[in-house]
């Protein structure tokens, strides 16, 4: 299929799990491909290389999202091989777990920085890419920003920023034609939620317990539906969190 033929992409955190699965996915449908990371320049060219290796287009560019300057290169990178720009999925995130005690400055910054200042910044550089009446931002959140868990307060009101910021934007871009939408995903088995234990625990099996599909989730369960919300096929939809998340109800 090509339903985003001839399109071009910016995909941040993309050298690894979900967003590497979206990057794979979009080229698979004709996409050419910005696959933005912070610091595994590895982990890129590999997506890169399975990309280009099947007969796709894409190109690695570092950035981290938290930088201006960084994020201000990422965009010039892209209009110098691509000229234009039609979508944009911000990604790239962090997480961290801890008791309310030991919040410090330091770790509440880090995520807010990289999961709401990140995303403003780059949509601030899409603005000034996309076509004339034309965007498309998809925005990658989580369940917990409406289902916090214990010790995740930084993290969830970091993700629920994300979709307050979603919804705002959508009625501020009204009469110019750019949608943009929150996917909010459960469990799901990616190298994050592997090196921090979550895979394989009992945290897993409850999250499980918790999901009438009876499963974790996949990277390219989400992949999928950004591709139909990236598609024409989603052309009549905009300011919307969508839980892609086998129907996880709660912890």
């Amino acid at each position: 299929m090509n339903r985003l033929k001839n399109k071009v992409a910016v995909v941040t955190g993309a050298s690894k799990g979900i967003g590497a699965a979206i990057a794979k996915h979009f080229a698979a449908e004709g996409a050419k491909v910005v696959v933005n990371y912070a610091s595994s320049k590895e982990g890129a060219d590999k997506v890169v290389d399975e990309i280009t290796n099947a007969g796709g287009i894409a190109i690695a560019v570092q950035g981290d999202v938290s930088q201006q300057t960084e994020v201000a290169r990422l965009f010039e990178e892209t209009k110098k091989a691509f000229g234009s720009l039609d979508i944009l999925v911000n990604n790239a995130g962090v997480f961290n777990y801890e008791p309310i005690e030991y919040v410090s400055p330091e770790t509440f910054h880090q995520q807010f920085n990289i999961n709401v200042l990140g995303a403003l910044l780059t949509i601030q550089g899409a603005l000034k890419l996309f076509g004339e009446n034309n965007g498309n931002i998809i925005n990658i959140s989580s369940e917990v920003s409406s289902m916090p868990l214990p010790t995740g307060s930084v993290y969830s009101a970091s993700k629920a920023a994300l979709d307050a910021i979603t919804i705002s934007l959508s009625k501020e871009f009204s009469g110019r034609n750019i949608r943009i939408n929150s996917i909010l995903p459960g469990i799901v088995s990616t190298e994050g939620a592997q090196s921090a234990g979550v895979i394989g625990s009992d945290a897993e099996k409850a999250f499980v317990e918790k999901t009438p599909l009876g499963r974790t989730g996949k990277p390219e369960d989400i992949a999928k539906v950004a591709v139909y919300l990236a598609s024409e096929d989603a052309g009549w939809i905009t300011g919307q969190t969508i839980s892609v998340s086998g129907g996880l109800y709660g912890f």
